[in-house]
């Protein structure tokens, strides 16, 4: 795979601040990490019994970031290539699942249903 340099970028031109160069850097690196996949997603529709669903996502990649031997086992799915990329993320979505997350590991029937 060829290395992109962000002066190839079609939209690093010459006119753009370098403070400007650098956000549209981090909005292509963040968008390239969803891509790949979010440990939050991946653990909470892993659906493996005994898991752990309280940010789920954020203890993945913890446990990626310092050597965790079997992910697979523990969470029931495997990390993002690049966990510390991942983590900032899956703390987000995590909190934000966190009344859902709590509430299936209480036992706690929700009864929510979506769609039209």
């Amino acid at each position: 795979m060829a290395a992109i340099h962000l002066e190839q970028w079609p939209l690093a031109s010459t006119t753009l601040p370098r403070m400007s160069r650098r956000i549209a850097a981090g909005v292509l690196l963040v968008s390239l990490e969803l891509l790949a996949g979010c440990a939050t997603f991946r653990t909470l529709n892993a659906g493996k019994p005994d898991t752990p669903l309280v940010y789920s996502g954020t203890r993945l990649d913890w446990y990626a970031m310092h050597g965790g031997c079997c992910p697979l086992d523990r969470f029931g799915a495997e990390p993002p290539r690049y966990p510390a990329v991942d983590l900032p993320a899956s703390v987000l979505l995590d909190t934000l699942f966190l009344p859902f997350t709590l509430a299936a590991e209480l036992g706690v029937a929700l009864n929510v249903s979506g769609g039209l």
